[in-house]
């Protein structure tokens, strides 16, 4: 056994940005993550990290295999056997790893696949910690023998759901197809999609299956990272105890750098039926993974195309007011990148003009070029965003991984920020030289159905092969036996017995502050210095609940042009500002909240929160920003138009609220209502409606309730309170019985589904016990009743849940899924019928397992900032204290299962909901009759486009 010792201790960062505030724009930091990293006999290496700040730990297991290791006509494997690895193991038994993960209050079994790793990953309490292992050992040892013909039929189903809910129906899903068919080469291990072609996957034999993942999911492919609150010794014992005896697999080949080259430029268009803008993208072959182009290339991206400084912004967005955003980004994976250009344009543009428009962009950076100010304001924020994607044990343990994989170095974590740091002028001017000036690219034009008059010209169709969805159709059909025999693999040990808990963790609810500022605004705080960090809010009350129902969309737009300049900034200036300190300062608008969000560097909080003020207090009212922001969001109104859960949400809100009622509508508006909103209109709703009376800040991260509140002093005294009224509305009737409503979106590949009721405010006493009652029901992921019947079950659907969604004011209970068309009546009798049966067949085991997950789930509950936040937010809404987290904990231990069938009885009838279908009326529609509530109602002159 090889070992690799380092230090261990806590986690320790020292930072100097490259900023305006350092003496030195060249100045460097210290950096530094702290890991041992040991590999076994059997090649598996294991990164360990220790940090103490919450009671929990990270577990990843990451194989390095994805989609390039397969092969041609054989694709999408390796991300099946991200769906199967979860399905069953010898030890766990079917539905085990969900089934415990619910116990021990874990963040829930999750994966991923890309083109060159499989990963699979869950936050839990420490005292799970050996469980989890146990677990991963089962994955890697103990598995591939319980994968039967029957369960590779039915996860096919599910993959199948997850491509037509990703990519087939959804506006541009075929885009990403469409060029990696062109940019590689046939056989190209990046010429096929991750999820594989449909055709591949329903051709796959059990024999092919198992084939690949003797081949690949072995010990000496693959890194276990450990992260969090653990004792080092103690989980080594236990990884050699559970992974030692899994024999090492054949050797593996890496695989050679096969970048992409091309000797002409290619046109494709392709009529998109979900799309209702023209999207343009322009792809040229890329660098791989940490390839020392790669750093510059990000850097160009975002010099060309992010701000309003960039020459693309200038152009495209601004003078020609061709479209609302534009992006550039260098993608990197390990043997070959991408570069990416992304226009999508306002209606009936024409993708010519974008086209041109772009050039004169690139035309514009080679004579104007940019500063050295430029470049270290971008560094500063790719600094910052480095190290908010580390704020978690979670987000340690992916890298720790990564690094450990692609660089050979779980310890390139630490050096990684450097080469970002180091790029130059002379850098990124080479890279744009070499990568993208003149070179060939593919052009993509994806338009709207009967629009290809607005493809780039001389474009040729692309080849997309779409799915025709018919009933019955071959291959959907299967049978899961309750159990399966299957030889056993042999251990030196009964690996059966799940390992005890550990020593229950000490949770401690975070100290918390508070203070009431002379003019009203409350100010909520809790001090966490684990990271250089700050994370703030400021909600005030009001956005929707207060716009006129004839200008509905005011909020939003107000909101949008409060990013757009101050008094005395214009609006490319402000954006400098902000990004010169590292910093994010965003302002949105809800159905009940204007919200102030940022975040910042601890160092520039100062500087940050006197922007916050400037933005807040003296708001430019740019008119051009007006006219743009206006026209982006009459564009992206169009888009929802067409996105089957864009229309199912707003459809759904028309049914629970009626027509009428302001909290009908999306906040976004409607053509007709944004069309109608004036410049006047936002200042008098801005002069009418903010507030400090109605306002509550929240403050998480490295900084004292003293350098909050003196950081507050002069928006304390600037900000003026003023006499603002939230309008009481009339609660709709309760649903008296069931009806199904249908919205038609032609040849749509799967149905939307929006099952549910108007229910109860947060503050209901009812309302928490109810979301417990639903833990089982909907709300536990992949342990939830809905899940396993119509995921695992039935292969209906790639997800399913169910919840409680109200605040202040009531809210629904929703059951929302995407199903496969032509079993959209089975969908819904099968989730009836767990209604049906839900009061009668909870059992004390579910009870159980209800009141274990969320009496321990409370380890996780304060790990992140953003959790804290969340926690900060609950107490301002609805005027609890932090010891709220306790009082629901009592509430859980004293609920019996007579308690939970009460509720649900109550609050889970399928016979008092409204069932909403989102899909193809000329299948679905008349098939919804069987369900027993009568004929259904075609809504879409109800609904209509954009209203």
């Amino acid at each position: 056994m090889k070992s690799s010792l380092k230090p261990l201790s806590s986690f320790c960062l020292f930072v100097c940005l490259m900023m305006t505030a350092c003496s030195s724009p060249q100045q460097q930091k210290q950096f530094n993550i702290d890991y041992e990293k040991i590999t076994l006999d059997n090649g598996l290496e294991v990164v360990f990290h220790q940090d103490h700040s919450d009671p929990v730990v990270a577990v990843a297991l990451t194989f390095h295999v994805g989609s390039a290791r397969e092969k041609t006509g054989r694709t999408g494997f390796a991300h099946l056997f991200e769906h199967l690895l979860f399905l069953e193991s010898e030890n766990l038994g079917k539905g085990g790893l969900d089934k415990m993960s619910s116990r021990i209050g874990g963040s829930g079994a999750n994966g991923s696949t890309s083109r060159d790793r499989t990963n699979y990953f869950q936050t839990v309490p420490k005292d799970a910690l050996e469980k989890m292992i146990w677990a991963e050992a089962d994955k890697v040892g103990y598995f591939i023998n319980t994968v039967t013909e029957a369960v590779v039929a039915k996860e096919k189903q599910v993959v199948k759901n997850e491509k037509r809910q990703s990519n087939d129906n959804r506006p541009y899903g075929h885009t990403n197809y469409v060029i990696g068919k062109n940019l590689y080469p046939e056989g190209h291990p990046y010429s096929w999609q991750v999820i594989g072609s449909l055709e591949d996957l329903q051709a796959a034999t059990l024999a092919d299956v198992k084939e690949f993942y003797n081949k690949w999911y072995v010990p000496n492919n693959a890194t276990l990272v450990i992260a969090g609150d653990f004792d080092v010794d103690q989980a080594k014992e236990w990884v050699h105890k559970y992974f030692d005896e899994i024999p090492r697999g054949e050797e593996i080949t890496p695989l050679e750098d096969r970048p992409a080259t091309l000797d002409e430029t290619k046109k494709l268009y392709y009529e998109d039926n979900f799309a209702r803008l023209p999207e343009l993208r322009m792809t040229w072959p890329g660098v791989d993974m940490y390839h020392e182009d790669s750093y510059a290339l990000n850097i160009l991206g975002q010099l060309l195309t992010g701000g309003k400084k960039s020459p693309f912004y200038k152009v495209l967005v601004e003078e020609q007011e061709l479209v609302p955003r534009v992006s550039m980004r260098s993608g990197n994976s390990e043997i070959a990148g991408e570069i990416t250009l992304t226009a999508r344009a306002y209606p009936n543009k024409d993708l010519d003009d974008v086209n041109a428009a772009i050039q004169e962009a690139f035309n514009r950076f080679e004579s104007e070029s940019f500063s050295q100010a430029d470049l270290d304001r971008i560094k500063a924020g790719i600094e910052t965003n480095y190290y908010n994607r580390l704020s978690s044990v979670l987000g340690k343990a992916f890298q720790l991984a990564q690094y450990n994989i692609f660089a050979d170095d779980p310890g390139y974590i630490n050096r990684d920020i450097e080469h970002t740091l180091a790029v130059t002028k002379e850098d990124v001017m080479r890279v744009y030289e070499q990568y993208i000036r003149n070179k060939d690219k593919i052009i993509t034009s994806f338009v709207p159905r009967g629009q290809t008059d607005l493809a780039v010209s001389d474009s040729e169709p692309a080849n997309v092969v779409e799915e025709k969805i018919v009933q019955n159709a071959e291959g959907e059909s299967f049978t899961l036996p309750e159990s399966s025999d299957y030889e056993r693999t042999p251990s030196s040990f009964d690996r059966s017995q799940e390992p005890p808990y550990g020593e229950s963790p000490d949770i401690k609810v975070p100290e918390t502050w508070s203070a009431d500022l002379s003019n009203g605004m409350q100010v909520y705080g809790i001090e966490n210095d684990e990271l250089p960090l700050v994370q703030f809010n400021i909600r005030i009350k009001g956005g929707l609940l207060l716009e006129d129902p004839s200008k509905v969309g005011i909020s939003k737009l107000m909101a949008d042009l409060m990013t757009k300049g101050t008094a005395d900034k214009t609006p490319e200036e402000l954006e400098e500002a902000i990004d010169e300190l590292g910093a994010s300062i965003n302002i949105s608008a809800g159905r009940q909240y204007i919200t102030v969000s940022g975040n910042s560097l601890a160092r520039n909080y100062p500087e940050t929160i006197k922007l916050v003020e400037e933005m807040l207090l003296e708001p430019r009212w740019d008119e051009g920003e007006f006219a743009l922001a206006k026209q982006s969001t009459l564009s992206s109104i169009a888009q929802m138009s067409a996105s089957p859960n864009s229309i199912a949400s707003n459809a759904y809100n028309k049914l629970l609220y009626g027509e009428d009622h302001i909290l009908s509508y999306n906040p976004s508006g409607t053509i007709e209502s944004v069309e109608s909103i004036t410049l006047d209109d936002l200042k008098e709703y801005y002069t009418n409606n903010l507030s400090p009376s109605l306002a509550d800040m929240h403050v998480v991260g490295s900084i004292t309730q003293e350098q909050v509140l003196n950081s507050l002093s002069s928006l304390e005294a600037n900000w003026a309170s003023k006499n603002v009224e939230i309008p009481e509305y009339e609660t709709p009737e309760a649903v008296s019985e069931s009806k199904v409503y249908f919205y038609d979106v032609p040849g749509a590949k799967q149905s939307v589904l929006r099952f549910g009721y108007l229910g109860m405010a947060e503050t209901d006493d009812d309302y928490y016990p109810a979301a417990i009652m639903n833990y089982i029901l909907g709300g536990g992921g992949f342990a939830s009743r809905l899940t396993q019947e119509l995921r695992e079950g039935k292969g209906y659907t790639y997800g399913i849940r169910s919840g409680f969604s109200g605040s202040q004011l009531k809210g629904p209970f929703t059951i929302s899924s995407g199903v496969r068309s032509n079993v959209t009546l089975e969908s819904a009798q099968l989730v009836k019928e767990i209604l049906e049966e839900y009061p009668s067949t909870f059992t004390d085991t579910d009870l159980e397992n209800t009141k274990s997950f969320l009496l321990k789930s409370n380890a996780r509950a304060f790990e992140t900032n953003g959790a804290k936040l969340r926690v900060l937010q609950n107490m301002s809404a609805y005027d609890w204290s932090a010891s709220y987290v306790k009082k629901r904990e009592e509430i859980v231990k004293d609920i019996t299962k007579e308690d939970i069938q009460k509720l649900a009885r109550q609050y889970a009838n399928p016979d008092k909901m409204i069932y909403l279908v989102v899909g193809d009326a000329k299948t679905q529609l008349n098939r919804l009759k069987q369900l027993g509530f009568g004929d259904p109602v075609l809504i879409n002159e109800f609904i209509g486009e954009g209203k």
